[in-house]
């Protein structure tokens, strides 16, 4: 198994055991593809919620670029939402983990179809 399937594995048990969502493992493998080699570095593996600069990045290039939603307060609903899925207390959110279920909460699942 390499290191990106091992990685997916860690993915799905974050969304079962801290998210309560069962994963579409399918889905979930092709939100990891896109997020390329950042999946693997330290800092850009994960999101900071707390960092205004970081959320503006998930929404801009994530949401708006690779989802094509249009700017909006839906879109800052959206990822608080996801976030407080995650759970506030939760240091490490996984950008992938972040992004899958920004990707079911604005069922864009289409985009990676």
């Amino acid at each position: 198994m390499g290191k990106r399937d091992e990685l997916i594995v860690k993915y799905a048990a974050d969304l079962k055991d801290k998210c309560g969502v069962n994963p579409d493992m399918d889905l979930l493998t092709k939100v990891t593809i896109g997020c390329g080699p950042s999946i693997y570095n330290a800092d850009a593996a994960t999101v900071s919620a707390t960092d205004p600069s970081e959320l503006a990045t998930v929404k801009n290039n994530f949401l708006i670029k690779k989802l094509g939603l249009k700017d909006g307060p839906d879109l800052d609903k959206g990822i608080q939402v996801v976030m407080d899925q995650y759970g506030q207390s939760n240091r490490n959110k996984y950008r992938p983990v972040v992004y899958y279920l920004l990707t079911k909460h604005f069922k864009k699942e289409s985009v990676y179809k």
